[in-house]
């Protein structure tokens, strides 16, 4: 093979023969060249030294030729290289606004819902009802969303969610009431939705493939840093009496920003093939490839995935048009669609967001002021920064497979540590005397305990009780009912809360930041980039969708059940983390037997990976390897018979 592809290697700025293009049978008039001399050419290419032309002196005339251009066409790769990767920067942070606009609103909620209470006298129903509204709105639009993208393309419906969100901003800032705010919050729920579905997809499919995964995890690095960016403007804002109107206004800038900067930017070449747009579509990839024969190739393979995966009788006439039915109807498709979903229901189910929810308890818990607890709360969000920031750097080196194992793995230890420390919180805590103590704070109903207040901890989570002295006690935030006189002299009414040993108080704050870390390394954002690049392309949009739409049904789940299954008569607040930590554990294993390696491969070579019919350990990352030499292979054998034909020599025509 390396025979007679070598000139196109060199040409195209290959480093050796094992990256050769696809399409060979356009470069059936090139000439045949042994492995020593492609060797040489390559010594010229890289070094431009004029002693070492005289290595190609057992290479024909137009091979030498080709060496004394060898410059021009260096120079003319180096300056394309650096346009296409200025176009990938520019494509990449307009398209990042999007998933900074998810991680803003819903984030923003947070801070602003204390303001909202204060001014509107809203209820804890009425509550629950604005934050739910915005995770109901998006599931609901990402499971549409599918339909939208399939029929009108990914510019057009990123365009549509940036209108949105802007709308939805100006919306909530003239808000004057709670009908207002809920309907508010269902417009920003769209934009979720459709943002948060398409703009990881549009990324991966525009994006070169040695690069698709660290630019979809910028995006989702952008989306923790929207998280991160609410809590300083609900910081900043919380104080002043309208201040919510303006933590829900910010979002309205970056929305402008992401709508007009999409106006310049092109359409999913992927999209538009499956649409038979061929000429568009290959057009936009020579803009954003190193070369014109990348784009070609790229193009062909994309075409060759729309045939591979057509349900069609005629091969040649491959079906473009997708249902839910065809997706379920196909073995591999399946497969895929179970990685896809089990991807994201493990990362809601691993206790992200919990942690983040429980990061001011634990600082309060700490010995920490509860304004200076709120603040470094909306701090902790930085260590899940810098596991996505590690992220970026790691994923087109290590791989998709062995961060995301490590990454949940990481996150069940840290889980089972957060569990351990609370619970040491709690038998550390100082002791009830059952003498001093109203028989109704002695006892809860419980199902993983014996419910009897042995400890303050204990006896601070039944409500309306509280611990003086080894007293637990029936009263309020001010004291005990009967007066501060049923408490021993010298002791300090606690309400709510423990003083807790400093020996134990640094535990829980070093593993929810480990925590914090781990999980950005790779269950933050690769279920994104996973999700974004398994499924062929004409079912890209529905499988996306559905997979998306699982993510927000299970936070959904999370975001609701959490408070329940954490309270002292269900499983506890240690035994709810540890819940998490058996689920992120069993999570694990298995998707160390059906997660395979995506890391570089093409549209083709990822369907075959999901072609196996039993999972195990085809689904390796050796077996992704595998995949590659077997289509290397395939290709060996088409065009195989057209490179030992002897070719005539193109001499170059006299003077």
């Amino acid at each position: 093979m390396s025979r007679h592809y070598s000139m196109i290697a060199v040409h195209e700025g290959y480093q050796s023969t094992e990256n050769l293009p696809a399409s060979a049978e356009r470069y059936s008039t090139i000439p045949q060249v042994n492995t020593q001399d492609f060797l040489d050419l390559i010594t010229i290419y890289k070094s431009q030294d004029k002693k070492e032309e005289g290595l190609a002196s057992r290479c024909s005339s137009s091979h030498s030729l080709f060496v004394l251009d060898a410059e021009k066409v260096k120079t003319e790769g180096v300056e394309r290289c650096k346009n296409v990767l200025r176009r990938m920067q520019y494509l990449t942070c307009i398209a990042a606004i999007g998933g900074f606009l998810s991680g803003y609103n819903t984030g923003v909620i947070s801070g602003a819902l204390l303001p909202l209470t204060r001014v509107f006298h809203l209820s804890p129903f009425q509550e629950e009802s604005i934050v739910s509204a915005t995770i109901l709105s998006a599931f609901a639009s990402s499971m549409v969303g599918g339909m939208i993208n399939h029929a009108c393309g990914r510019r057009r419906t990123i365009l549509a969610a940036a209108l949105i969100f802007a709308c939805g901003g100006i919306f909530l800032f003239g808000a004057q009431g709670f009908p207002m705010l809920v309907i508010g919050e269902i417009i920003l729920g769209a934009g979720i939705g459709l943002e948060s579905l398409t703009n990881p997809m549009y990324i991966a499919e525009v994006s070169k493939p040695d690069m698709r995964g660290m630019l979809v995890s910028a995006y989702a690095w952008m989306m923790c840093f929207g998280q991160f960016f609410a809590g300083i403007v609900d910081g900043i804002f919380g104080p002043y009496a309208c201040g919510w109107r303006f933590m829900f206004g910010t979002a309205v800038l970056p929305g402008t920003v992401m709508f007009i900067g999409f106006l310049g930017l092109p359409e999913s070449p992927a999209w538009l093939l499956s649409n038979g747009q061929e000429k568009k579509a290959t057009e936009i990839l020579k803009r954003f490839r190193d070369s014109d024969q990348d784009a070609y190739d790229e193009c062909d393979d994309i075409k060759e995935s729309l045939r591979h995966n057509a349900f069609s009788d005629n091969d040649d006439e491959p079906q473009t048009h997708a249902s839910v039915w065809q997706i379920f109807r196909s073995a591999s498709l399946r497969r895929a669609l179970l990685v896809g979903c089990s991807l994201m229901f493990l990362q809601q189910f691993c206790g992200a967001n919990v942690v983040m929810y429980y990061s001011a308890t634990v600082y309060r818990m700490s010995g920490f002021h509860e304004v200076t607890a709120l603040w470094l709360s909306s701090f902790t969000a930085l260590a899940q920064l810098i596991g996505l920031a590690l992220s970026l750097f790691l994923v087109e080196t290590a791989g998709r497979r062995p961060l995301v194992l490590f990454s949940f793995a990481g996150v069940a230890l840290c889980l089972l540590g957060l569990g351990f420390s609370f619970y040491l919180a709690r038998i550390t805590s100082a002791e009830v005397d059952n003498q001093l103590s109203d028989a109704e704070c002695m006892q809860q109903p419980a199902i993983i305990w014996d419910g009897i207040s042995k400890y303050c901890y204990d006896c601070t989570m039944i409500e309306g009780c509280g611990f003086c002295g080894g007293a637990c006690l029936k009263g309020n935030v001010i004291g005990p009912f009967g007066g501060s006189s049923l408490c021993p002299a010298n002791s300090e009414w606690r309400f709510e809360e423990c003083d807790t040993p400093a020996q134990i108080a640094w535990m829980p704050v070093v593993l929810m930041v480990l925590y914090l870390i781990v999980f950005g390394i790779g269950a933050a954002g690769l279920p994104w980039t996973i999700n974004s690049e398994i499924y062929p392309v004409q079912y890209r949009s529905l499988a996306v969708a559905i997979s998306t739409g699982a993510n927000w049904l299970c936070n959904l789940i999370i975001s609701s059940t959490f408070l329940t299954i954490s309270d002292p008569q269900v499983f506890t607040l240690y035994g709810s983390f540890w819940l998490y930590s058996v689920i992120s554990f069993l999570g694990v294993a298995w998707l160390y037997f059906v997660l395979p390696e995506t890391k570089g491969l093409s549209h083709e070579q990822i369907d075959h990976c999901f072609g196996n019919k039993a999972i195990g350990p085809k689904y390796t990352t050796r077996a992704s390897e595998k995949v590659k030499l077997l289509l290397e292979s395939e290709i060996e054998a088409r065009y195989g018979s057209m490179a030992e034909q002897p070719q005539q020599v193109h001499q170059q025509p006299p003077a």
